[in-house]
C-alpha cells in the first residue's frame, strides 16, 4: 500500500485534475489518509484470500453509477478484477495474471526484467507504457499533522525529551525476518547511555519481541524505552514514528512508512532480500550477511541457526545510526 503511492503521484503527475478513489481493506484508511494525491478511499469488506464471487459482483454493481472512467487493479489475482468488470468501469488496466484476460481490456505482459522492482510496476500502470517504467517514479511521501501528533503523544504520555530511536522488530512475515531481542537492546542500551529515547512499535503480535528486549534494558535506562506494542492504531505510529531521529526496522511495513515519512533508516535483512522492495529513501543504510544460504525466502530458517540476522552486530547498527543520524 506504501508503494502504491508512487502510481497516485504519476497520475496525477498526468491528469492533475483526475479524482483518485482507492478500494482497500479497512485497515489501509489510516495510511491513504496521509496521502494527498487520493481523493477518497473506499473499505473492501473482504477478507484477506476470500473469493466470495456474489459479494463482489454485488459490490461492482453498486459503483455503475459512481462515474468512474479507468480502473487500476493492482494484484495479479483474477477475483481482484472482478469489481471493476462489474461495474462497467470503460478502461480497466493490470498486469497479466491468473487468466483474467476477458476482465481487462488492457491486460499487459509483465517483462520482469525490464520491471524488477514493484514500485515499478505499480506506477507503470499510470503510464500508457508496458514495455519500460516511467522516468524518475516519485517516490512516497506520507502527510502528517500537528494535530495528530500531539494527541497520539498525550494518549501515550510521549514528552520530547531527547531524540528519539524508533525500533521496529515485528516480522508478521516470520522469525526469519526478526533481528534477535538480545540484539535489539544492546542497540538500545548504547543510545540510551548517549542520551537517547526509545519507543518499540508493532502490534500486540510483537509484544512478547518487545518484552524480551525491554528484559534487557539497563534498569537506569528503562524509564526512558517506550514499549508501544499494540498501544497504538496504525495511524498513531505513523504519527509517531515521523516524530523519530532514526528507525531500525526489519524488513516489514513499517520499515516502508518510516521511508514514506523521509526517516533515515537502518533495514536489516535476514531471509529476504532489498531487490524487490527496498526502502524507497536515500537515507537507509541496509544491513545483512552474505552467508551462502541467504536470501532463501522462508518464514523459518531452515537450519535453525538464523546467522543471516544473529550475525548482523549491534555495532554494525551503531555505526549505520552514526552515519546517518549523528
Amino acid at each position: 500500500m506504501v508503494m502504491s503511492q508512487s502510481l497516485y503521484k504519476v497520475l496525477r503527475q498526468r491528469h492533475s485534475e483526475c479524482d483518485i478513489t482507492v478500494m482497500a481493506p479497512a485497515w489501509t484508511q489510516p495510511l491513504l489518509e496521509r496521502m494527498p494525491e487520493v481523493s477518497q478511499s473506499m473499505a473492501l469488506d473482504l477478507q484477506h484470500g476470500e473469493l466470495n464471487l456474489g459479494k463482489r459482483k454485488e459490490i461492482g454493481r453498486s459503483l455503475r453509477d459512481a462515474g468512474f472512467t479507468d480502473a487500476i487493479v493492482l494484484p495479479n489475482s483474477l477475483k481482484s478484477a472482478l469489481i471493476p468488470f462489474h461495474a462497467g468501469i470503460r478502461r480497466r488496466v493490470g498486469w497479466r495474471g491468473e487468466m483474467r484476460y476477458f476482465l481487462l481490456n488492457d491486460c499487459r505482459r509483465l517483462n520482469k526484467a525490464a520491471f524488477p522492482l514493484m514500485v515499478q510496476r505499480f506506477a507503470a500502470l499510470g503510464t500508457a507504457s508496458a514495455h519500460r517504467p516511467p522516468e524518475d517514479i516519485p517516490r512516497p511521501s506520507l502527510v502528517t499533522s500537528f494535530d495528530q501528533i500531539h494527541q497520539a503523544r498525550e494518549k501515550l504520555g510521549l514528552q520530547s525529551l531527547s531524540r528519539v530511536l524508533a525500533l521496529c522488530p515485528g516480522a508478521e512475515f516470520g522469525s526469519s525476518k526478526q533481528w534477535p531481542a538480545e540484539h535489539y537492546a544492546a542497540l538500545s542500551n548504547y543510545l540510551l547511555r548517549a542520551g537517547w529515547q526509545v519507543w518499540i512499535f508493532g502490534s500486540d503480535n510483537d509484544s512478547l519481541m518487545a518484552e524480551a528486549i525491554m528484559a534487557d534494558i539497563d534498569d537506569e535506562q528503562r524509564e526512558r524505552c517506550q514499549d508501544l506494542t499494540g498501544k497504538t492504531s496504525l495511524g498513531e505510529a505513523i504519527d509517531l514514528l515521523s516524530q523519530a531521529e532514526c528507525v531500525v526496522s526489519n524488513d516489514s511495513g513499517l520499515m516502508h512508512i518510516a521511508a514514506a515519512l523521509g526517516k533515515p533508516i537502518v533495514a536489516l535483512f535476514g531471509s529476504t532480500s532489498p531487490e524487490f522492495t527496498p526502502p524507497l529513501t536515500d537515507k537507509v543504510k541496509l544491513l545483512s550477511t552474505q552467508i551462502e544460504c541467504r536470501p532463501c525466502f522462508k518464514r523459518e530458517c531452515p537450519y535453525g541457526h538464523k546467522r543471516c540476522l544473529t550475525e548482523i552486530k549491534p555495532e554494525q547498527a551503531v555505526a549505520a545510526i552514526h552515519e546517518l543520524a549523528l
